[in-house]
Parts: structure tokens; C-alpha cells; sequence
């Protein structure tokens, strides 16, 4: 019995492993067609007795203006180019307010977003966070900082039921991602956080003065290289 156990555990671990890496590796040549999260907010609305189109169109990185890459790196992970997939020293800082009994604040990258946004659900434990450094890890390897980046733009939620930059460009203002100017870019930055309740077609003060922060360290960014 315990021979069959020990070879059930192992199978089942050889099976998520090849599973897993070969789903990662589909995906970095192929657009990411449906999220977990885009599945959840279907439902969440159908709950709510409301009907929610999901409006995406996925486009190359290569027709997502470069703006708007330096916008998000500028506000979400000004280290992106350069680490690993995990900034540690933000991750000591939120572990120590954490502690303190301080307001606690994301610590997560742009490719720790990204793998919990196209593999896993938005929910919070430690067992998704073990889940999420796993997949982190993988596409780091796998795909590349460019894929990284070009998967995050295509599938991060925007607002209600709009998924993605070039959905998002011509939700709000009615152009391509393409043709996205630094004010605007800056501005789909500064409501990432809070996608739901933020609208880069009309701002808040909060997300104006946002905007403003990220436009002054955008020229800090110097010209952004992903490979």
C-alpha cells in the first residue's frame, strides 16, 4: 500500500512539473486566449444577475507604444530590466510593516503579477504565494523579460470587463496603443492598482497627481532594453 502511495505522490508531482512547463512554454509563443481572473468576474456579474462582455485584443509588443512600457515599469517596478523576477529589499520592507502592524504594501513585480494573473486566482495564501514564486521563476526562465512584459500588457484587468492596453486605449480614448501619448500612458499606469475603481478617462485628483509622479520618473528610466 505504501509503495502505491509513494508512487501515486511521484507520479503526480512528475505530471504537475511537465504540465506546468509545458503550459509556460505554449504560452511563449501563443496569447494567453482566457485568465482565471477574467473567469471569476464572468462570474461574479452572472451572481450579480449582470452581464459582463469581455473586451480584449491581444497586439505584439512591438505595437504597444513605448511609453507605456516605461509608464508601467516607472510605477509598478522600476527594477524590472534588471532582477531576477523578485525584488527582495521591497519584500523585506513589506515583511517588516507587516510586522510593525504598519499598512502593509504590495511588493510584488511586474513578473510576479504576471504569473499570478495568467496562472493562478487573485486569492491571498501562502500556499498561492508558493504557487506564484514557482511560475515566477519559470516564465523568468522560459520567456524572457520581453514576453514577460508583452503578456502582462495583453492580459491585466483595466476595468470592467476590459482586459489589456489596446482594449484599454481604445476603451477610454479611442486610439491604439500605438498612438498612446506619455500623458495618457502614464495615466492607464496610475489606475493599475485599482483598475475597478480608477479611470484613466477621468481621473480622480489622486490619479492626476499619480499621473504626474510617474511622468517625473519616466525620463529616470533611461531607455528600456528587454530581451
Amino acid at each position: 500500500m505504501l509503495k502505491k502511495i509513494l508512487k501515486f505522490l511521484i507520479g503526480s508531482i512528475i505530471a504537475f512539473f511537465l504540465l506546468t512547463i509545458g503550459i509556460v512554454v505554449l504560452y511563449k509563443y501563443v496569447p494567453v486566449p482566457y485568465t482565471p481572473l477574467m473567469a471569476i468576474r464572468s462570474h461574479q456579474a452572472k451572481q450579480e444577475g449582470k452581464t459582463l462582455q469581455t473586451q480584449k485584443k491581444w497586439v505584439p509588443i512591438e505595437n504597444i507604444h513605448s511609453s507605456m512600457i516605461v509608464a508601467v515599469i516607472a510605477s509598478e517596478d522600476n527594477l524590472f530590466p534588471t532582477h531576477n523576477g523578485f525584488d527582495w529589499k521591497e519584500i523585506n520592507n513589506a515583511i517588516e510593516e507587516s510586522k510593525s502592524g504598519k499598512r502593509q504594501r504590495g511588493a510584488s513585480t511586474i513578473s510576479q503579477q504576471t504569473a499570478k494573473n495568467v496562472f493562478l486566482t487573485p486569492s491571498r495564501s501562502f500556499i498561492r504565494k508558493g504557487f506564484e514564486a514557482y511560475f515566477t521563476i519559470l516564465i523568468e526562465k522560459i520567456w524572457g523579460k520581453k514576453r514577460i512584459m508583452e503578456v502582462y500588457l495583453n492580459v491585466i484587468e483595466m476595468g470592467p470587463g476590459i482586459y489589456g492596453i489596446e482594449a484599454a486605449s481604445q476603451k477610454y480614448f479611442h486610439c491604439s496603443s500605438n498612438k498612446l501619448t506619455k500623458q495618457q500612458s502614464a495615466l492607464i499606469a496610475a489606475c493599475l492598482p485599482n483598475p475597478l475603481k480608477r479611470n484613466p478617462a477621468r481621473p480622480s485628483n489622486y490619479v492626476y497627481s499619480r499621473q504626474q509622479q510617474i511622468l517625473n520618473l519616466m525620463p529616470k528610466m533611461g531607455k528600456v532594453v528587454l530581451k
